[in-house]
C-alpha cells in the first residue's frame, strides 16, 4: 500500500458488520457531498485514528459505487493498536476522516483471464476486483486459503457471485485442503494475470514460482514486508532538528524509540509496506527492511522507513 495521502474527506460509519472471526466491515458515508470519489479495483484508503495513527485499508466494495466505501479489518493480536481500537470502539454514526482513494495494486481490465490467490485478510483487495469483473464479464478464477471456514471473510458473498461453484476454490487447513501456489499457477493460462495478497509466506512462494512468467502479468499485495524488522538496537538515532541523541535499544524498532521519547512521526503499516514514515537520512547507513523504498532508492541511503528498518552504523541521524 501507498505512501499517505494529504487529501482529506469526512464521512459518516453507517455500519458495522461481523464478517468473519475477528474479521468485521464498516461502511463509510459522505457527509459534505452527495458522492465518494471514484476509486478503481485494488485501491485502498487511509483512515485517521486518534493519537494521530493513520491505517490504510483496502476498499472491498464495488467500484461502480459512488455513495459508500467499505474496508474490512482483522483484530491484530501483535499490532499496535490500530485494529484493536476499531474492533473496540466505534459505533454507527461516529464521524471519521479518511484519504482520497490511492491505487498501488491495480487490476487488468483486458486479461483474457485473471486468478487470484489470496489468505486469510489478503482477500480485501481481490473481492472489488472480482467484483469489477462480473461487471465487464470478464474470466476470473480464485484460490482462497484460511485456516478454517470461521475465517474466510466474504466467502458467502463470493459463493452467491458464483452460483455454479465453478470459479472459485476454498482451501482450508482445517479439512486438509492447503494451498498448492506453485500447482497452481503452473496450470494458470500462460497469458493469465495472477494477483497474490496475504501473508509474508505466501507473496514469497507467489514470486518464486511466477519466476518465468512476464512481470507485467504479476501482481502482487503485501501487508509486511519481506524481511524482519530490525530490532537489534545497539545505535543511536540523532534529531538534527533538536540536537536529540536517543538510543535505540535491544528489541525496539526505531519507530518504537521515537514514539517512546514523544518524537511526532507518521506511521500506518508498520511494516515497512505503505510508506507513511519515511524519513529523510541526513548521516549515517541505514539498515534498510522494507519493500517500499526502491533499490536505487536504498542504496542512496537519503530516506529510511522507521518503522521496519535499522541502522548498520553506531548513529544515524534523521531530518526529525
Amino acid at each position: 500500500m501507498s505512501q499517505h495521502n494529504a487529501d482529506r474527506i469526512d464521512v459518516r460509519l453507517t455500519q458495522i458488520r461481523l464478517e468473519a472471526d475477528d474479521v468485521a466491515s464498516y461502511e463509510f458515508r459522505p457527509i459534505d457531498t452527495p458522492v465518494l470519489p471514484a476509486f478503481e479495483a485494488g485501491a485502498h484508503i487511509d483512515l485517521y485514528l486518534p493519537e494521530d495513527r493513520v491505517r490504510s485499508y483496502s476498499l472491498v466494495n464495488d467500484p461502480h459505487e459512488r455513495h459508500r466505501y467499505v474496508i474490512a479489518v482483522q483484530r491484530e493480536a501483535a499490532g499496535r493498536g490500530g485494529s484493536a481500537w476499531m474492533h473496540r470502539t466505534p459505533r454507527v454514526g461516529d464521524r471519521f476522516t479518511i484519504g482520497a482513494p490511492m491505487n498501488d495494486f491495480p487490476l487488468c481490465e483486458a486479461a483474457r483471464e485473471s486468478v487470484f490467490i489470496c489468505g486469510g485478510i489478503g482477500i480485501t483487495p481481490i473481492v472489488s476486483m472480482i467484483r469489477r469483473l462480473e461487471r465487464t464479464g470478464a474470466s476470473w478464477q480464485l484460490h482462497y486459503a484460511a485456516r478454517e471456514r470461521s475465517r474466510a471473510a466474504y466467502a458467502d458473498d463470493l459463493a452467491q457471485i458464483d452460483e455454479a461453484g465453478s470459479r472459485i476454490t476454498m482451501h482450508l487447513e482445517s479439512e486438509g485442503g492447503r494451498l498448492d501456489l506453485r500447482r497452481v499457477v503452473e496450470r494458470a493460462p500462460v497469458d493469465a494475470h495472477l494477483y497474490c495478497c496475504g501473508p509474508r509466506g505466501m507473496v514469497d512462494a507467489f514470486i518464486d514460482a511466477c519466476a518465468s512468467r512476464p512481470r507485467t502479468q504479476v501482481h502482487f499485495e503485501r501487508f509486511a514486508a519481506a524481511n524482519e524488522s530490525a530490532t537489534g538496537g545497539g545505535f543511536d538515532v540523532v534529531l538534527r532538528r533538536d540536537g536529540r541523541r536517543i538510543p535505540v535499544a535491544p528489541g525496539k524498532t526505531i519507530l518504537d524509540t521515537l514514539l517512546d521519547h514523544g518524537v511526532d512521526v507518521q506511521y500506518a503499516c508498520s511494516a515497512g509496506v505503505c510508506g507513511t514514515c519515511r524519513t529523510g537520512v541526513i548521516d549515517g547507513v541505514p539498515d534498510h527492511r522494507d519493500d517500499y523504498l526502491t533499490d536505487e532508492e536504498k542504496a542512496g541511503n537519503r530516506a529510511v522507513m522507521v518503522c521496519c528498518s535499522g541502522s548498520l552504523s553506531p548513529t544515524l541521524v534523521l531530518d526529525l
